[in-house]
């Protein structure tokens, strides 16, 4: 079928196998009776990973969509190169408004072929989540790739998945519709100003996929599960009005707008979600991994910034910085140029004023599952975080008086 998994199809396993979302991707490919390849172990020969294997199949987290966004726009480096790369992507979109997928093109034939064949040139199907996804990034590579791109949204609690995009819709910006396996519905949250009555609200899920609990841990299950066996995600959901596209309707679809977890007060009593803040300053292109941090007793954030090792040297290099990668790290001047691109970024997003960063500190290793500071499943450890560069967070809160 062209919407679904068949057994001449072949999946690319690179993505932590503690992490649901890659193992209900295997097992949806077992049961079509596909066939499953595994990387050889380091993420930075993947592509001649795929390059060998050639998967049709390839689940992917949005940093590395990021990554691959940025790469090709970075090989634009003129402006009639970027204008005509624009340009031809603005067609292929065209196309794919209208239904159309496809990597045969005159577009692709003149510039989209090579991108293709870097992940092996036979991928149909690209199935992403576990984070928000850039809107301007998928609608990018849906064109370019020439190829099916689904975004879902869940989480380990409820067996991965508990949206999914609807096969002929090739709009960006949310992230599907329920699965028939469960029922949504959305809950007031009050501190954050987002009601059920606007269509607004915690989202909150309930389904034969909901886990029955945490081992062991009854005051943790009582907080994720209520009495009626509603599992409380603590992400904010928005559900989409009715718009008719050329492709078709689209409604009834859900967009995560906030984050209900790790939410914290700073001193003037403001409501802060660093996660949501944190994906808005994770699409600058010098910036790998970055940390907000707050608190109560402090009346702005701050921020640990781990700049991209291949991205930053080239962005930097443009704004008149020269040196290694360390070097880089250590400049004043540099650091002072990523936080102003972050904040743009903010502004553009809507971030009020108290949400943008005030501070950052530049940390040139990244946080990873062998250094503590992320889970299994590359989630950040944020209590870890905080104990982690407690030094360097003090330093900041010390450097500024507003």
């Amino acid at each position: 079928s062209q919407w679904s998994p068949t057994c001449e199809d072949v999946h690319i396993s690179y993505l932590p196998l503690a992490h649901m979302f890659e193992r209900m991707v295997q097992s949806v490919v077992y049961c079509h009776g596909g066939r499953i390849g595994f990387f050889q172990g380091d993420i930075r020969l993947l592509s001649d990973d795929m390059k060998a294997l050639r998967p049709t199949i390839f689940p992917v987290v949005p940093r590395l969509l990021n990554r691959m966004y940025d790469k090709i726009f970075s090989q634009a480096d003129t402006s009639l190169k970027r204008w005509v790369l624009e340009f031809a992507a603005r067609r292929k979109k065209a196309e794919v408004r209208n239904g159309i997928i496809r990597n045969d093109s005159l577009w692709d034939k003149l510039f989209f072929n090579k991108i293709q064949a870097s992940l092996g040139g036979c991928v149909r199907m690209i199935v992403t989540g576990a984070a928000p996804a850039s809107p301007t990034v998928l609608g990018f590579l849906r064109a370019a790739l020439g190829c099916q791109v689904y975004e879902g949204y869940g989480q380990t609690e409820c067996t991965a998945g508990c949206t999914f995009t609807t096969p002929g819709d090739w709009t960006s910006g949310h992230v599907g519709a329920p699965l028939p396996c469960n029922l949504i519905k959305l809950k007031d949250a009050e501190e954050l100003n987002y009601f059920a009555s606007k269509g607004e609200g915690e989202i909150c899920v309930k389904g034969p996929n909901v886990f029955k609990g945490y081992l062991k841990d009854e005051e943790r299950t009582s907080e994720a599960l209520d009495q009626e066996g509603w599992l409380h995600t603590g992400d904010i959901g928005k559900w989409l009005p009715v718009r008719i596209q050329m492709s078709g309707a689209c409604n009834g679809t859900l967009k995560i707008i906030d984050r209900k977890k790790h939410i914290f007060k700073l001193a003037q009593g403001e409501y802060i979600a660093p996660e949501k803040i944190e994906n808005i300053y994770i699409r600058s292109d010098p910036v790998a991994q970055v940390y907000v941090h707050g608190d109560s007793l402090q009346a702005f954030l701050v921020g640990i910034v781990v700049p991209d090792a291949e991205a930053m040297p080239g962005w930097a290099k443009k704004r008149g910085f020269d040196g290694t990668y360390e070097e880089l790290c250590r400049n004043k001047e540099l650091q002072k140029a990523i936080m102003e691109d972050m904040v743009r970024l903010g502004k553009e997003s809507g971030l009020h004023s108290f949400e943008q960063v005030k501070a950052i500190h530049i940390h040139s290793d990244m946080f990873s599952v062998q250094n503590g500071l992320l889970t299994p499943t590359l989630k950040a450890k944020r209590p870890e975080l905080r104990d982690y560069f407690k030094k360097q967070i003090e330093e900041l809160y010390s450097s500024i008086s507003i």
